[in-house]
Parts: structure tokens; C-alpha cells; sequence
């Protein structure tokens, strides 16, 4: 072979004598063939690809930049000059001085040659980049030119040497030419060739190797942004197709379906097998059959513990299809695995060769006789090879994280998309807490394990070729160091185990304590109006202390493995030396074997420590993967149960239909047959509870059909009971996707009465609305949800009460306008849910329900003369209402449930859930009376009109702030201080000592390896080599044990600083002002108490720890290099410098990304929550896509901010590995220049020393940054701890202790606005209420009705004037004096979770016969009594096993017990049918006759009894006198009166 390149070459091939001498050289044969072969091979290679696309017919033509046409031009000119070359040999050879005996070897003929061809392919490649759409360079071009110019580099020197002798000077020109054409070609290959309409609104995730490449020389615009001033929104890249949700989405949804499919199969079959299975044993069969009766005595008997247990068991063992997960992932994502796969075994493979180099670099310093050359080569190779580890790393990584992030965007979309299909058996398996859980930490969990997935088989392979090269060193006397890592392998299994029940059991009590906290915010108004947040706070306070003594544990348990990951490297050298040295005494330990074995022995240390690490993530992942492969597995709900058939001639036809909440589930509605003709009223009425809501459902194709067919006609528009708003514009609401069509628009304004409210409202119909219409009153919602069916001229309309939540004129006029025969609506089918008999006489037809039966169905007159059970409903409840026409809404029993109170939020834990869910529960629960119940209502209208000129749109709910810029250092000093400064200052201390400790191992080791030289061809003496190993051995225990006693130190701080900012955070908040609660969404409230506290207790300690460990390593490593080579103290200044402008360059930007991510993140949780709240609605209208698209966008504004920070990171991490690859260099350099003068062992230490302080950089930049973010939660802990606080609980001046004992009333001039910049709300009330006198208060919508009652408890405070009761002026007694000595029984019945006796004294104040006797005076003994547990029964959350009646009947009973002398009654039978509202009456009006009363009232027939009547409007009192005066008079009282069909005195009661 050697022969035949001679011979084409014309000179020798090779001879070692060329590089074995002090000025080395290639020979000129190597440097013409195989240097210039490598590049062009590797051209050839990657050309097809590159051609392929430009013989595609649709490829996409860019303009021609300049930046094309230059490396168009460099390349022609290097065509030019390869031309020029064949041209100059031929000339030799056959031109007019060309001489016969000599003719130029092949090689100078075949090489132009080559190049020509090769030039025109390069120009072609160039083409086809700019062909190919959204591609703007090519790495693999680049590839090629930095090779040509490396390859270049040798014939570079070689011609320089001989054009000092005799120099071939048209080929000498030639060449420098084409190589300085080579390198102009190599920069500009550099710059990606990006229009300029595509690098401002977008930036390419670059996944070439050219983007690090790129980034290794020049830097993405956005870091410099980022410095200057602090990004924003604005400042994101927009996303490419292929990394936007929706494409991620596509693919992995595809790839899902089939393998869910495949796993569905599976299930059958495990099923069908487990069936024959049964059949086969008679004696199984009957003891499952025992087991459902069993259950069936425990719904009867109420067994309630025992059934709580077995349906937890049940649902635990619920079967779902399983094992499909991570095939899907892995199948959706297969290429990004196979090419991160192969960078990361190059890299694991560079990584062995640095400890080689090592090897023959402390080789050359103790041999003088090796060529210095060879010295500045090893130097060179040690710093080239670390280059290339660098760039495959950060390449890898760059795929793994935009792999990870993809993942979790792929589970969340999924997620999301099934919550809007779900079917209602599936919803009863999760709550919506889990659900948002699922989207969020399990999906994140997900993203963290596939960012380090390759480590499962790189870590092994490391570990195996470790070894290899340690025996090589060692001998056999390795494996007493793998035996000691062998040894670690259980000990950290059982760490794992034991950590994961900490983490296990931590979870439960974070679950229990935001769930809590959920309640809390969600009725934190009676909390405020009962005073009872001191109960609350300590039951908070009683679980975290639970958690801190878990976390606690969790601490320790960490420390003893940390104090073993640092004893672990220490132990195994010392245990192979000590084996090595002992077993011969020929065996003496130099530094070649020391030092190469001490960096194997590094590098074994990141996959032993990352493989019990990553195991125990995996587990955590499993319980993801179960609890996402569970709830995606669900049941899809039945699209095929409603039939869409056109030719039917009725609009709805149901016939013979059983219908139930769940497969399993008992019907609800059976046998029920239901024809509706076109352009019908149907009116369905009913007693509580008897299925009217339910039927509904059934049209909406909400519940399980058992048997029977259903077909509704054309579109359908669903008014739910409980209205469902939007956090968007009034006028968003109303549209709800459609197109607006102006007319139309105007005309449902007009119709729905909304052009009053929007005259109030401050920005018109672009008035934001809060989250779940937190800023409308209750009969505005449901006056908007009515607008919104309306505008959305449907086929079929169902009402499901929705008249029952607006004031009776209200109602009247909702009636005659959208519904009723004349109203707009009056040519399309209506269904409409009802308990306003007045409506009943204008329907077409009649349905009654009665236990979920149909009993009758006719006209108002057919059934009235029936006498069946309609005009037996009549006839109770309407002996006068029935004369009277239209008489509104006095008769407003309503089904389904309060259960969104007014500030409940779907971020961090636990959403608002809607009808259907609700149901779902309540059947579930204890089967008591499952009463469904009714909107809140908020009659004050919370958005007045502004005092300034408003503009579009005002926004109630406050942007959530977002910190700018550095962190305070003020925060450092405040967790520091929670910490305290002792405990703070001794973790410093103990890790500073084993910092020292390590150095002072490895200084002694060096000094050890000596000893080699000391004792040259003599016997090593005992006592010397048991010194050696028993002082090695101490230093590194002793570093183990500081170690540990500096975790240890620092989990105590950790806790305490826990505690403290807690209970801070937890005081603060609950004495915020009540306005606090009505601008911030809970989400954002209940964040702070999740997330940010989540970072507080286990995020900040670990980064607080690594950041130390990192900063003191890198100190340590500059120590040891400057020790070595005192030269390299000239390099620290520039270093340091350098490094600190990378940092902060990158900090900044960082730092503002994780701030932007975690904002961006936000919307996408509270949608979701919002979506899984109105699902009915959503489903009922058909907008599953357009909720679908709105997820994708809000999840890609959060990827914009996810990708630049991946991006940023690896920007970072080239810098700083390049900082650490010039240390290792100039530590290697330095060395080579000092060979003389130093110990081999010093340069072994100084170099094995600077190979890892790349890492160590690195981390403690990254750990700097991260603590930086992570310290972001203190600030946002804090920024709640300065909130402004309302009025102190308890002041020095107290009231009297029987105080008061009149309950006289006197307001003086008093005057409320609810916010500094808004008007006046109340405008100088003024008036005496006398003790014991019962007060009516009456007044339109807005009239500032409840803003009086809110103005009593001091919700909101006095802007002129008081309030005195008995004489003492309520602002100058405490909040929580003057609140426990009022009572108000709210419209809202709001419960909390806990047993009967909490909700009714939380301070166990009264004894057990007091609440007893308070039980049965609010009619509930009865029902208590029936309960197994009594007053322990447990309460679920909002009280949803209790019906809405019973919820109010509490409320009575709390009122009843706490026997003050002014009661309040907000409007508080609103929401109950006419039987409890009977009750309620008949008790207030025997219990509390000595007490003063005021009523708020919507049916002026409660208060007609009044002492005197109150009549506000706009804030003023326009009347004030007895009943029978006001009705003389004929003003405002007569008219509203009136308008309820009321004509005097006299009218009936109810």
C-alpha cells in the first residue's frame, strides 16, 4: 500500500524519522493525500442529502442575500484556483519548457481535479440550503470547511518552512490564496443565512451542530436584550411549525391512539380470561356477589367509614388500560433519542481520553529526554479534546431539554383534550384538583426524567469502561474499590426507599394544607364575617408543623447520603491504593498511576452518583405514569347517545329512556318518554331533587344511557343554573366564538336587560371580567348566560332556571323578551327548567317530574283540572300566586349547586367544578337529599362607574407583578436570617473544613507518589507506606464528616427559615383586607402557598448547598493549579474577570426567562381550570375545538420563554466550558514550560485537578442562576408578607363584655367607596334603627343593598361618617370584637370541609347540648341524629353531601348559636325552595324576636312583615317608614311591589 502512494505521490509516504526529532514535520505525501482526502470525503458523504432537494419540483426559492452570494464568489475564486493548478501541472509537463526526463506525479493531476468537482458540489450544496424552507445554513457544510482548514494547517508550515529554502513559487502562491479563501469560507459558513422578515419574528431552535458551533463564536441578540433591560413577552421568538404545540400535539396524538388501542385489547382479554376464570369457581363468584351487597347494607345503614374505605379500595383497583405510556413517547420521539444517543457515547468515549493524555503528560515531565513538541502537543490534545467533549455535550443536552419540554407539552395537551372528552364515569375517578395535578407536576415530572433518559445505559457503560482502564493501571487491586461501590449500591436503594416515603407522606399533608387553604380563600368572606380565621390559621399551622417534622426527616436522611456520596470517592482510592501497595512490595504508587487512576475515579463518581438519583426519579415518574395512563385510559363520553336526525318531525323526542350518572350508578330518571314539537315552550317543573336539571343533561348527552333513544334536532344553547363565565370582556362572553353582527348584538343586549348594567359598568361591554364574574352581581352572570344563548340562535334552547337568580321584575322581563311566546327567542323550541308558577299559565306545555318519573305532561289549564301531582304543587305553594299573572320569581326553589364561591381559583390545586361533576359527587355521597342548589349571587356590583374618564375595557383582576432585574441582596438577608446567622455561618464553616480536607487528601497523595523517586530500587519501607494510606485514608472520612454535619446544620436552618416565612405569609394573608381577596385571583394567592413555598422548603437548600460546595471547589482547584505553577496566578485576574461577564450576561437573561415562564405559565393552568368548570356549557354549544386552539395558543406563549432558555443555557455552558478548557490548557502549558523545575505528582494533582474544573464552573454558574430564581420565591413570599393589612383584629379599647345588649343602629352621614379611586357607593347614609326592630331593605341591583350590610362588619371602611351600635362607634373597636359579636346568615351557604361540629363552632366554644339544641331549633336534629357519626359526620368540600337547603339550615344554626342581639340576613332564602325558606322564617321570627333584624330581600313578600322598610337607590335611602305607609305613598316601594304582582299589606306571605 505504502509503495503504491509513494509511488503516486512522487516522494515518501511516511518514515518515523519525519517526527522523531525536536522540529517534526508530515510528510508532504501525507499532507497531499490523506489530508486532503479527509474533508473531501466527508463532502462527498453529506452531498446527497444536500442534491436531493434540488431536484424536488415544490422547492421553496429565497431571495439571494448578500451573505449567499460571498460564499457563492469565495467558492467560485477556489474553483478558479484548482483550475489554475491543473492548469500549472500540465504546464510543467507538456508546455514549451516543460522537460522530457521529468514529469509531475499523479497526485498533482488527480487533486485539482478533485477539487474542481468538489467546489462545484460545495456551490450546489449552497443552493440547495437556500432552497430548502425554514433551513438557513448547514452544519454539515461548516463541518466541512473547518475540516479543509485543519487539514490545511500542516501544508501551511510545511511550504512557510521551504519557501525559506527553495521555494516553488507559483504553487507557494497558489495555495495561500486557496487557504485564505478556505478561512474566509469557514467564517462566513458561520453566519446563518436568515431574511431578514424571518430574524424578527422568529428564531430557529437550532438542533444542527452548527448552533453551538455558532454560539461558541457569536452570541444570540437575545442575552444582549436580556442584559441591557429586563425581557418581556414581546422580547420571544415566535415558535417554528414543527416546535409548536400543535405540531408536537398531531404526532403524538396519532401515535397515542394506537397503542392505547393496543393496550385497550390487552384489558379485554386480561377481562374475558378473568370472567372464565370466575365461571370456572363457583366459590369466587358468590363472594364478589357478597361483597356488592355488602356495600348495598352500607349506602343503607350509613356505615360511612367502613364505605369510604372499600370504595377507596375500589377505585384504587379500578382497572385501566396500562404499559402504553411510554411506548407512545418513546415511538413520537425516536429520532431525537437516536441522535442525542450517539453524541452522548462520542462524548462518554472523549471523556477516557483526557486521563490517557494525562498519563503521557506527566510521562513527559519525568523523562527529559521526550521531544519538547511533544509536550505542546499533549498540551494542545488535552485542550482540543475537551473542545469536542464541550460541543457534544451541549449539543446533547440542547436535545434532550427541547426533548423533555416536548414531552410535557405533548401530556398537557393530551390531558387537556381529554377533560373535554370525558365521560362521566371517568370524572368520578378524579377530582379537578387532580386533573389540573396531572397537567402540571406530573407533566413537569415527565420533562425532568427525559432530560437525563440517556444516562440509564451511558452511566453503565461508564461505569464498565472505568473499570477497564483502572485495571490497566491497577491490576486486580480495583476491584477493592469497586467492592466498596458495590457496597453503596443497597445502602442507596434503601436511602431511596426510605426518601420516597418522606417525599410520600410530605405529599399528603402538602395536599391536606392546600386543600385547606383552597377552602380558605374560597370562603374567606365568612371567615371575615364570623371572624374565624384564628381557627382556620391553626389547623394551617397544626398540619405544617406535621410537614416540617416529614421534611425534617427527609433532611437528615439526605444528609447521611450525602455524607456517603462524599466519603464514597475517598474510600474507593484509598481502598484500591491501600490493596495495591500492600499486596507487593514492588508495587510502589507513582503519579502516572495515582493521577490517571484519581480522574478515572472522577469520572466514575457522575454515574455512580446520578444511577441512584435517576432510579429514584423514575419510581416517582411510575406513579405519573400510572396516574396519566389511568386518567387518559378513561372512558371518552358517548357522542352517539343524542341522535342528530333531521327527519324527525319533533325538535326533541325521548322515548322510553333510564338514564344514570355513571354505569353503575342507579337511574336517576326512568322510563321516561317526552315528545317536543318545533317551536315549543316546554315548561319542567318539580319538587327538589325529583331529576329536573337531570333531564337537561340527558339532552345534552351528559349521562349514561341505560336504555332508550334520544333525538334533539339541530343546535342547542344550554343556560346552566349556575352561570358560567369567562375571564374575558362582557362582550367575548356574550359572542362566545361567534361572529358579531351588530343588530343582533344590540337586540340581546335590549333583550336580556343588560344596557343598564353596562352604563355601570366601567368600560361598557369591554369591562373585563374577573375570573368566574367575580365583578358581576349574581343576576348580571345569569343575565349575561341568557345573552349568550340567545345571540347564539340555536335550534333548541334548554333553560335550566335561569330565572330564578335575578330580581322578579327582572325575571318578568327576562320572560316576555327572550323566552316566553313573544319574547326573541319565540320561533325556536325552549325547554325551560321552572319554579316561578306565575311563568306556567304562558308555556305551551307542562312536564312534572316527580322522583325522576314523568308523571304528567299537558297545559297549564288541562293540568290544573287533573288534580294530579301538578295541581297539588299548585295548591300548596300558589293559592294567590296562580291568579296573578307573570308575577316573577316568588316561588324560587332551585336545584344544583353554590358551590363556586365567589374567589374560588383553578390554578394551583383545586378548581370550581360544574354541574355535572357536582351531581356526580353528591351521588356518590351519602345519598341525603340530593338537593342541588343555586348560584351565588354578589348583588353588589363591584365595578362602579370611575371617577376619571375610563378607558376600553378596564381590568378588574391586577396583572400579576413580575419582579425585574437583579434580585435584592435584602433577599438573601432575609432567608439567611430565617435561617438564623448561627446556623448559617457553621454550614459555611463545616464546608469550608472539608474543602480543606479534600485538598489536603490529594496534596498528600501527590507527596505519596514521590515517594516512588525517594525510594528508586530500594525495599519501601512499612511504617512509611502505613502512614501513606492511614493519613489518606483519615482526611477523606474526615471530609465525609464535615460534610454530613454541614447538611445537617443546614437542613435545621432550612426548616426554621420554612416555618418562619409560613407563618408569616399565612398571618398576612388572611388579615389582608377583603379587596385583596376581589382583585387577585386565588390562583395566584394559592401559588405562593404551593409552588413558591414548594421552592422555599426543597429547592432553595439544595441549591444553597451545591452553590456553596461549587464556589468553594472552584476556589480549591485555582489553589492547587496556582501551587503547582505559580505562573498560572497571571491567568486568574483575566479569568475571573471573564467569567464574571459570562455570568452576568447570563444571569440576567435567565433569571427574567424563569420569571417570564413562570407568569406564562399561570393562564394555561387557570384556562384549564375554567374549561373543566363550564364543561357543560362548553360541550352543549360544540366549541371543543375552539377551547382546544385557545390551550395551544396559551401553551405556546409559554414555550416562546421555555426554548430561549434552553438555548441560553447552552450559550452559558460553551463559554464557561471553554473557560475551563483554557485552564486545562494553560495548567498543562505552564507545566511543559516548567518541566525542570517540577515534581511529577504536583503536575498530576494540577492537571487531573483543572480536567474537572470545566464541571465545576459550569455548576456554579448554574447554580448561582438557579439559586437566583429559586430565591424569586422568598421574594414573592414576602412581597404577600407586606400586604396591606386591614383594621386589627383586638385593639386596647374593647367593647363591653355583654355588649351589644340592645342592638340599637345609628348611621351618621355615612359614606363607602370600595376602592381609594372609585365613587362614592353609599352617599351619607343617615337613619336610627331602634332596638329590636325588624327592617326591611329593598332596592334595584347596584342600589348598594349588601354594601350596607359589608360596611357593618367593616369589610369595607367608612370613607365619612360611623356607624355606632349602643353607642360605640365601630371603627374604634377590633375587627374581631365587633364581627363575633354580629350575625349575618349570607346568601352563599358556604361550608368547609371538616366534621358538622367544626362548621358550626371552630373554637368549640359551646357545649354539645347547645349545638344539639341549635339543631333542632334550625330543623336539622332530625338529620343529624340519623348520621352514624353525629356531630363528627364529615362535611365534604363546599358541603357537597349536603343538599343547598340543609347548607342554609347551618347557616341558621351557626346564627342560632351565637344568640347576638343584630342579625343579618343577606337575601339568605334566595337560594332555597319555599319549604326550608318556610323553616328559616318561622325560626327568625321566634328565635331573634328580641333581636334587631335587617333583611336584605329580593321577594318583597318576606319582609311585608317589617317594622319598617328600607328603600335605597344609587346609594341613598329614598324611603324609610312602615310597610302600610310606603304602600300610601305610591313612590319607589309601590312600584317594585307592583312589578311582583304585590297590591298590599295584606298579600299573602309565602
Amino acid at each position: 500500500m505504502s509503495a503504491t502512494l509513494d509511488e503516486f505521490c512522487g516522494s515518501t509516504f511516511w518514515n518515523d524519522s519525519y517526527v522523531e526529532r525536536p522540529d517534526p514535520d508530515l510528510p508532504l505525501c501525507v499532507e497531499q493525500t490523506v489530508l486532503v482526502w479527509l474533508p473531501l470525503g466527508f463532502l462527498w458523504l453529506c452531498a446527497p442529502w444536500h442534491l436531493a432537494m434540488l431536484f424536488r419540483k415544490k422547492a421553496q426559492r429565497r431571495k439571494i442575500s448578500k451573505l449567499y452570494m460571498c460564499k457563492q464568489i469565495v467558492v467560485g475564486l477556489l474553483f478558479l484556483t484548482s483550475i489554475a493548478g491543473l492548469a500549472l501541472t500540465l504546464g510543467e509537463d507538456y508546455g514549451p519548457q516543460s522537460a522530457t526526463s521529468f514529469k509531475n506525479p499523479p497526485v498533482l493531476y488527480t487533486n485539482p481535479v478533485l477539487f474542481a468537482v468538489s467546489w462545484l458540489l460545495v456551490m450546489l450544496c449552497q443552493e440547495s440550503v437556500r432552497r430548502k424552507e425554514k433551513t438557513f445554513d448547514s452544519g454539515s457544510l461548516f463541518m466541512f470547511w473547518l475540516l479543509l482548514v485543519l487539514c490545511g494547517v500542516f501544508p501551511f508550515q510545511t511550504l512557510l518552512r521551504e519557501a525559506l529554502q527553495i521555494p516553488d513559487l507559483p504553487r507557494f502562491c497558489l495555495f495561500y490564496i486557496a487557504f485564505g479563501l478556505q478561512v474566509i469560507g469557514l467564517i462566513l459558513s458561520a453566519f446563518a443565512d436568515v431574511p431578514l422578515d424571518v430574524k424578527e419574528r422568529s428564531f430557529c431552535i437550532w438542533t444542527s451542530e452548527l448552533m453551538l458551533i455558532c454560539h461558541l463564536l457569536f452570541s444570540p441578540s437575545m442575552v444582549f436584550h436580556g442584559y441591557k433591560r429586563p425581557l418581556v413577552q414581546d422580547d420571544m421568538w415566535e415558535l417554528n411549525e414543527e416546535d409548536s404545540t400543535r405540531h408536537i400535539c398531531q404526532k403524538f396524538e396519532s401515535i397515542m391512539n394506537t397503542e392505547l388501542g393496543k393496550a385497550r385489547r390487552r384489558l379485554q382479554m386480561k377481562q374475558s380470561r378473568k370472567k372464565a376464570k370466575q365461571k370456572s369457581d363457583p366459590h369466587l363468584n358468590g363472594l364478589s356477589k357478597g361483597v356488592s351487597h355488602d356495600v348495598l347494607v352500607m349506602e343503607e345503614t350509613g356505615e360511612k367509614k367502613k364505605k369510604k374505605k372499600k370504595e377507596k379500595e375500589k377505585k384504587d383497583k379500578t382497572e385501566y388500560p396500562k404499559s402504553w405510556l411510554i411506548p407512545t413517547i418513546l415511538k413520537s420521539c425516536k429520532w431525537i433519542l437516536i441522535e442525542s444517543a450517539f453524541l452522548k457515547l462520542l462524548q462518554d468515549v472523549l471523556s477516557f481520553i483526557s486521563p490517557q493524555l494525562l498519563k503521557l503528560m506527566i510521562s513527559f515531565t519525568q523523562d527529559s529526554t521526550i521531544f519538547l513538541w511533544k509536550g505542546y502537543m499533549y498540551a494542545v490534545l488535552l485542550m482540543l479534546v475537551a473542545f469536542l467533549q464541550s460541543i457534544f455535550l451541549q449539543q446533547y443536552f440542547q436535545l434532550c431539554f427541547v426533548l423533555g419540554v416536548k414531552v410535557r407539552i405533548a401530556i398537557m395537551a393530551a390531558v387537556y383534550k381529554k377533560a373535554l372528552v370525558m365521560s362521566n364515569d371517568a370524572r368520578q375517578q378524579s377530582t379537578v384538583g387532580e386533573t389540573v395535578n396531572l397537567m402540571s407536576a406530573d407533566a413537569q415530572r415527565f420533562n425532568d426524567v427525559t432530560n437525563f433518559i440517556h444516562l440509564l445505559w451511558s452511566c453503565p457503560v461508564q461505569i464498565v469502561l472505568s473499570i477497564v482502564f483502572l485495571w490497566n493501571e491497577l491490576g486486580p487491586s480495583v476491584l477493592a474499590g469497586l467492592g466498596v461501590m458495590v457496597l453503596m449500591v443497597p445502602i442507596n436503594g434503601l436511602l431511596a426507599t426510605k426518601s420516597r416515603d418522606f417525599q410520600m407522606q410530605n405529599m399528603k399533608f402538602k395536599d391536606k394544607r392546600l386543600k385547606i387553604m383552597n377552602e380558605i380563600l374560597s370562603g374567606i368572606k365568612i371567615l371575615k364575617l364570623f371572624a374565624w380565621e384564628p381557627s382556620f390559621k391553626s389547623q394551617i399551622q397544626e398540619i405544617r408543623e406535621e410537614e416540617l417534622k416529614v421534611m425534617r426527616k427527609f433532611a437528615y436522611l439526605s444528609s447521611v447520603s450525602t455524607f456517603i456520596f462524599s466519603c464514597a470517592p475517598a474510600l474507593v482510592s484509598l481502598a484500591s491504593f491501600a490493596v495495591y501497595v500492600s499486596v507487593s512490595p514492588d508495587n510502589v504508587l507513582d503519579a502516572q498511576k495515582a493521577f490517571t487512576s484519581i480522574s478515572l475515579f472522577n469520572i466514575l463518581r457522575f454515574p455512580l452518583a446520578m444511577l441512584p438519583m435517576l432510579i429514584a426519579s423514575m419510581v416517582q415518574t411510575t406513579v405519573s405514569k400510572k396516574r396519566l395512563e389511568k386518567f387518559l385510559g378513561g372512558e371518552d363520553l358517548d357522542d352517539s347517545a343524542v341522535h342528530r336526525d333531521s327527519s324527525f318531525s319533533s325538535a326533541v323526542s325521548i322515548s322510553e329512556g333510564s338514564f344514570s350518572w355513571g354505569k353503575d350508578a342507579d337511574p336517576v330518571l326512568k322510563n321516561v318518554s317526552l315528545e317536543v314539537k318545533p317551536g315549543q315552550l316546554v315548561a319542567v317543573v318539580g319538587a327538589v331533587g325529583s331529576g329536573k336539571s337531570s333531564l337537561l343533561s340527558v339532552l345534552l348527552g351528559e349521562m349514561h344511557n341505560i336504555k332508550g333513544h334520544i333525538n334533539v334536532k339541530g343546535s342547542v344553547a344550554y343556560v346552566p343554573q349556575q352561570a358560567w363565565i369567562q375571564n374575558a370582556t362582557l362582550k367575548a362572553n356574550i359572542l362566545f366564538g361567534s361572529q358579531l353582527e351588530e343588530t343582533r348584538y344590540q337586540n340581546v343586549l335590549d333583550a336580556c336587560a343588560l344596557r343598564p348594567d353596562l352604563e355601570l359598568l366601567a368600560g361598557g361591554d369591554e369591562t373585563e371580567i374577573g375570573e368566574k364574574g367575580i365583578n358581576l352581581s349574581g343576576g348580571q352572570k345569569q343575565r349575561v348566560s341568557l345573552a349568550r344563548a340567545a345571540y347564539s340562535s340555536a335550534d333548541t334552547y334548554l333553560f335550566d332556571d335561569p330565572l330564578s337568580a335575578v330580581d322578579s321584575h327582572v325575571g318578568k322581563h327576562l320572560f316576555e323578551h327572550v323566552i316566553g311566546p313573544k319574547g326573541l327567542l319565540k320561533d325556536r323550541t325552549r325547554i325551560l327548567v321552572t319554579h316561578g308558577i306565575g311563568f306556567l299559565p304562558h308555556v305551551d306545555e307542562i312536564v312534572v317530574l316527580v322522583d325522576g318519573v314523568v308523571s304528567e305532561v299537558g297545559s297549564y289549564n288541562k293540568l290544573r283540572a287533573s288534580g294530579g301531582a301538578f295541581a297539588e304543587f299548585l295548591s300548596t305553594y300558589a293559592k294567590e300566586e296562580a291568579k296573578k299573572t307573570l308575577d316573577g320569581n316568588e316561588a324560587s326553589d332551585t336545584e344544583d349547586i353554590t358551590l363556586i364561591p365567589e374567589v374560588h381559583d383553578p390554578q394551583a390545586d383545586c378548581p370550581p367544578e360544574d354541574v355535572v361533576t357536582v351531581t356526580l359527587k353528591r351521588q356518590n355521597s351519602l345519598g341525603i337529599l340530593f338537593l342541588s342548589s343555586r348560584i351565588s349571587k354578589k348583588s353588589s356590583i363591584r365595578t362602579i362607574k370611575a371617577s376619571e374618564e375610563t378607558k376600553k375595557g378596564q381590568r378588574l383582576i391586577e396583572k400579576e407583578t413580575m419582579e425585574t432585574g437583579n434580585v435584592k441582596f435584602s433577599v438573601y438577608l432575609q432567608y439567611l436570617r430565617s435561617m438564623g446567622w448561627c446556623l448559617s455561618f457553621l454550614a459555611f464553616l463545616m464546608y469550608f473544613i472539608q474543602n480543606l480536607a479534600f485538598i489536603g487528601s490529594n496534596l498528600w497523595l501527590s507527596e505519596w507518589t514521590n515517594d516512588a523517586e525517594t525510594y528508586f530500587n530500594t525495599t519501601y519501607p512499612v511504617s512509611v507506606r502505613d502512614t501513606r494510606v492511614g493519613v489518606f485514608g483519615a482526611l477523606g472520612v474526615a471530609q465525609g464528616v464535615f460534610i454530613f454535619l454541614g447538611a445537617m446544620v443546614l437542613a435545621e436552618g432550612a426548616v426554621s427559615a420554612s416555618r418562619i416565612l409560613h407563618s408569616s405569609l399565612l398571618s398576612n394573608v388572611l388579615r389582608a383586607p377583603m379587596l385583596f381577596f376581589d382583585t387577585t385571583p386565588s390562583g395566584r394567592v394559592v401559588n405562593r402557598f404551593a409552588k413558591d413555598m414548594f421552592t422555599v422548603d426543597e429547592m432553595i437548600p439544595m441549591s444553597f448547598r451545591s452553590w456553596i460546595l461549587c464556589l468553594l471547589g472552584v476556589l480549591g482547584t485555582l489553589f492547587v493549579i496556582c501551587l503547582a505553577t505559580p505562573l498560572f496566578t497571571a491567568l486568574v485576574v483575566p479569568l475571573a474577570v471573564v467569567y464574571y461577564f459570562v455570568q452576568r450576561f447570563y444571569v440576567a437573561t435567565s433569571r427574567q426567562l424563569r420569571r417570564l415562564d413562570s407568569v406564562s405559565r399561570s393562564p394555561i393552568y387557570s384556562h384549564f381550570g375554567e374549561t373543566v368548570s363550564g364543561l357543560s356549557v362548553i360541550r352543549a354549544y360544540g366549541h371543543q375545538e375552539r377551547f382546544l386552539k385557545h390551550n395551544e395558543v396559551t401553551i405556546d406563549e409559554n414555550l416562546k420563554t421555555v426554548y430561549p432558555w434552553i438555548v441560553s443555557n447552552r450559550w452559558l455552558a460553551i463559554r464557561l466550558e471553554s473557560l475551563g478548557n483554557f485552564v486545562v490548557f494553560f495548567s498543562a502549558l505552564f507545566a511543559v514550560l516548567s518541566r525542570g523545575s517540577l515534581d511529577s505528582g504536583l503536575v498530576g494533582l494540577s492537571i487531573s485537578y483543572a480536567l474537572n474544573v470545566t464541571q465545576t464552573l459550569n455548576w456554579l454558574v448554574r447554580m448561582t442562576s438557579e439559586l437566583e430564581t429559586n430565591i424569586v420565591a422568598v421574594e414573592r413570599v414576602s412581597e404577600y408578607c407586606e400586604i396591606e393589612n386591614e383594621a386589627p383584629w383586638v385593639m386596647e379599647k374593647r367593647p363591653p363584655q355583654g355588649w351589644p345588649d340592645a342592638g340599637r343602629l345609628r348611621f351618621d352621614q355615612y359614606k363607602v367607596r370600595y376602592r381609594p379611586e372609585l365613587d362614592l357607593v353609599l352617599h351619607g347614609i343617615t337613619c336610627d334603627i331602634e332596638s329590636a326592630e325588624k327592617i326591611g331593605i329593598v332596592g334595584r341591583t347596584g342600589a348598594g343593598k349588601s354594601s350596607l350590610t359589608n360596611c357593618l362588619f367593616r369589610i369595607i371602611e367608612a370613607a365619612e361618617g360611623g356607624i355606632f351600635v349602643d353607642g360605640v362607634d365601630i371603627a374604634t373597636i377590633g375587627l374581631h370584637d365587633l364581627r363575633s359579636r354580629l350575625t349575618i346568615i349570607p346568601q352563599d351557604p358556604v361550608l368547609f370541609s371538616g366534621t358538622l361540629r367544626m362548621n358550626l363552632d371552630p373554637f368549640e366554644k359551646f357545649s354539645d347540648e347547645d349545638i344539639w339544641r341549635a339543631l333542632e331549633l334550625s330543623h336539622l336534629k332530625e338529620f343529624a341524629s340519623s348520621l352514624s357519626d353525629g356531630l363528627q359526620h364529615e362535611v365534604s368540600e363546599g358541603g357537597e353531601n349536603l343538599s343547598v337547603g340543609q347548607r342554609q339550615l347551618l347557616c341558621l344554626a351557626r346564627a342560632l348559636l351565637r344568640k347576638s342581639r343584630i342579625l343579618i340576613l343577606d337575601e339568605a332564602t334566595a337560594a332555597v325552595d319555599l319549604e326550608t325558606d318556610d323553616l328559616i322564617q318561622k325560626t327568625i321570627r321566634q328565635e331573634f324576636s328580641h333581636c334587631t333584624v335587617l333583611t336584605i330581600a329580593h321577594r318583597l313578600n318576606t319582609i311585608l312583615d317589617s317594622s319598617r322598610i328600607m328603600v335605597l337607590d344609587a346609594g341613598r335611602i329614598v324611603e324609610f317608614d312602615t310597610p302600610s305607609a310606603l304602600f300610601e305613598k305610591q313612590g319607589h316601594f309601590y312600584s317594585m311591589a307592583k312589578d311582583a304582582g304585590i297590591v298590599s299589606v295584606d298579600s299573602t306571605v309565602l
